[in-house]
């Protein structure tokens, strides 16, 4: 029990409630674990993955997993952290964008243990006559307490009638399912809340809420996004995943290794051990990148990428001769901003930050995008600014 739960707690928002969880898996059977994915875009990201580690983990330890499509639910649309009514989608898309999911999350999830449901078996079926029976199950007030719908109300937004459908319904596949356990990011935490109400109302024994942080993107501020332009895609080319993941900050680099690594959380600590002890980032966040490379295009990929990253910094557009110093800093880190501007690589931090943000700097040949980058103590690299400023930097 205590293996099983160290298991799921990892990289766990939180659990509600741990008590139920546990009196689930002492019973010994086989759990059904429910995750819903409304297929809005084409194509899933690694922010999608966090959620899809934790369901392997469950199937690690035997539960039975049900990969839930939204194709019901995503034409009504989550309002989930939304300011406003989000447009109703076209049912032709979400029907491609879903067939592309069945595919990509067999990279992960184990086959046998995996069952792929699509929402509107049940919800078609529901009917005028049905949704008023289900909409009775709920009243406003307890609507309105949800974050986002109480910011809209108090602030004189509108909320559409049919954004109260989207939690009715969402729970009502926890009753379709009799799901023991639904997983889901910090931000559907009230949805997954109104499935365990539902599942009372029908007279089932409420499931567990589990909830998985939201992973920062390649910006290291907001959340993995499509229309961000921060995400890295489980099908793009294994060179360019390679890359975008080299792209990261160190500090950002720790956080994807408790998210989206299997290793061992003993080993990611030897690792921090390693980097206070001087090792270079560059090298640990290799670690992360192959391990992520072979998860989705097989193994060997990930070494494959990482001679070709250093073949390209070696035989690159670098100079001849780059210029080397010394930086010696009292604190564990330094602002990547602080130091353009300290090795006069650049007038100011605003242009140090402006040019980030361009993607006008790169550190060992790899575009730096987060304007908040920190450069750890111990870390040794060639800085790029624009097309002509070197430097190699050595942080002591």
């Amino acid at each position: 029990m205590d293996e099983a739960l160290a298991l799921i707690k990892r990289g766990t928002d939180e659990i509600l409630t741990e008590t139920d969880l546990k009196n689930k898996l002492e019973t010994g059977r086989q759990l059904v674990i429910k995750a819903g994915f409304d297929p809005t875009a084409p194509d899933l990201h690694f922010g999608h993955t966090v959620l899809l580690n934790k369901l392997r983990h469950f199937q690690d330890l035997g539960h039975k997993v049900i990969f839930l499509i939204g194709d019901f639910t995503g034409q009504i649309g989550d309002p989930s952290g939304k300011n406003k009514t989000r447009p109703t989608l076209d049912s032709n898309a979400l029907i491609e964008n879903a067939k592309t999911y069945e595919k990509q999350v067999f990279k992960i999830l184990k086959k046998e243990l995996t069952e792929v449901r699509f929402n509107s078996e049940w919800c078609n079926d529901l009917g005028a006559a049905g949704l008023i029976s289900l909409a009775s199950k709920y009243n406003v007030a307890r609507m309105l307490e949800r974050d986002d719908f109480n910011k809209r109300y108090n602030s004189n937004q509108s909320i559409a009638i049919h954004e109260f459908l989207y939690p009715l319904v969402q729970g009502y596949d926890s009753v379709a399912l009799n799901a023991d356990v639904e997983c889901g990011g910090t931000d559907q935490k009230f949805n997954l809340l109104v499935g365990r109400e539902l599942q009372r109302a029908y007279d089932q024994e409420p499931q567990v809420v589990l909830t998985v942080p939201i992973l920062e993107g390649l910006d290291g501020t907001n959340k993995m996004s499509k229309s961000l332009n921060n995400y890295i895609g489980i099908e793009e080319k294994p060179e360019e995943m390679f890359g975008k993941i080299m792209s990261i900050s160190d500090n950002l680099m720790w956080r994807w290794f408790e998210l989206l690594s299997f290793i061992s959380e003993t080993e990611i600590k030897n690792l921090k051990k390693q980097a206070g002890e001087g090792t270079n980032p560059r090298d640990i966040k290799f670690i992360l990148a192959e391990e992520l490379v072979d998860r989705f295009h097989g193994t060997g990929n990930g070494a494959t990428c990482k001679d070709l990253f250093l073949q390209r910094f070696q035989k690159g557009t670098l100079p001849e001769e780059i210029k080397e110093i010394v930086i010696k800093i009292e604190s564990d880190s330094i602002a990547l901003t602080n130091l353009l501007k300290n090795t006069e690589m650049t007038s100011s931090t605003s242009e140090a930050m402006r040019l980030i943000k361009q993607g006008g700097v790169k550190i060992d040949s790899e575009k730096v995008l987060d304007p908040k980058h920190e450069i750890q103590k111990g870390s040794e690299a060639i800085y790029q600014v624009g097309k002509r400023k070197f430097l190699k930097i050595k942080i002591k």
